[in-house]
């Protein structure tokens, strides 16, 4: 399955049926009055977020979405039948916006949440509402009233709890791969990864969501590499995890390239708290370890931890920590119960 963020949508509500101008016909009946029903409601368009799905590949294939006009009125009063309602199932996290890809409509954050999109036209009466002591026979009704047509974009951003960041092959998908049971792709040349990844983690008995995006490269924010277009996976998260390759012979630029990226990007991004961390220890010796975590140190002015995700050693210290760094309501806590001593 393809992986999509980003798409344009075009919506439109169904109009209203007409009112209907009808005259009771019945034998013996000399003047039977208007009988004319009213005209029915068109369908409205709706998105509602699901469960299981993590891509708006979907609307890849399909881009229109038009609900059902009502239905005419019919007489001896019978109202016609409203439109049927559209609904775009779209996953957990997608935002709506309207056709400048700025206004907000909807960010749909919550499993089952369901917003308006385009709402139906409402039928037009018939002449049977028109009826009066000085107008018993009338002769006019109402037209349903028109559709709403709106062109939209959805796009998704990721529910996750912690973001990787780094450069192409800081060892962002090793990490996930080792501390979760995702499996991305692995390889020594740069952009392996093309599209995020999710992992769920646990730790202490507590399970987060862990997001791996592509990597970013000097000159991302002007469409270099592949761009800050998925940075918007990360914008939900409690905290980043920057992850720096320990075997590269530039850590300090290294490091300042995503900082940078982080604030040419915009928002909040770059004040989320961030967790550094200098990756690939397992290809250095003791000396070597201290002289690169002095020099990230040096440069981001913060506490460094070190890890590697081949040889795991680390790994549950940066786990911890990322830990500490979300509120409890966003972690899903595991019942684990202690098993009974064995009797005979």
């Amino acid at each position: 399955m393809k992986f999509l963020d980003l798409c344009k949508v075009y919506i439109r509500s169904g109009a209203g049926g007409g009112g209907c101008v009808s005259f009771r016909r019945e034998k013996y009946i000399e003047y039977g009055g208007p009988d004319g029903g009213d005209g029915g409601g068109g369908g409205t368009v709706w998105a509602e977020a699901v469960d299981g799905l993590n891509t708006l590949i979907d609307f890849r294939y399909q881009q229109h979405f038009f609900a059902k006009n009502g239905q005419p009125g019919m007489g001896k009063q019978r109202t016609g039948k409203d439109g049927d309602d559209i609904i775009l199932r779209v996953p957990v996290g997608t935002e709506i916006l309207d056709e400048d890809q700025e206004t907000v409509i909807a960010d749909m954050t919550e499993l089952g949440q369901r917003v308006e999109l385009a709402r139906g036209g409402n039928g037009g009466w018939g002449n049977l509402h028109f009826k009066s002591a000085t107008n018993q026979a009338p002769r006019r009704a109402n037209p349903g009233q028109e559709g709403v047509e709106r062109t939209l974009w959805l796009r998704l951003k990721l529910i996750a709890d912690v973001g990787l960041l780094g450069l192409p092959n800081a060892g962002k998908s090793t990490f996930l791969a080792a501390t979760s049971n995702a499996r991305p792709k692995i390889a020594d040349y740069p952009f392996t990864t093309l599209h995020p990844n999710l992992g769920v983690v646990g730790v202490d008995n507590t399970e987060f969501v862990v997001a791996d995006i592509p990597g970013l490269i000097e000159g991302a924010s002007e469409g270099r590499g592949l761009g800050d277009l998925f940075l918007g996976h990360v914008e939900r998260c409690a905290v980043l995890l920057h992850l720096i390759d320990g075997t590269s012979a530039t850590i300090a630029e290294d490091y300042q390239t995503i900082i940078t990226e982080l604030e040419a990007y915009g928002g909040e991004l770059a004040d989320k708290p961030r967790i550094t961390v200098l990756n690939k220890i397992d290809a250095l010796d003791e000396e070597e370890r201290i002289t690169a975590r002095d020099c990230l140190i040096k440069t981001c002015g913060s506490d460094v931890m070190m890890m590697s995700g081949v040889s795991r050693e680390g790994v549950t210290e940066v786990l911890r920590t990322l830990r500490g760094q979300i509120d409890d309501d966003r972690l899903k806590f595991l019942d684990i119960e202690e098993e009974a001593p064995w009797q005979p």
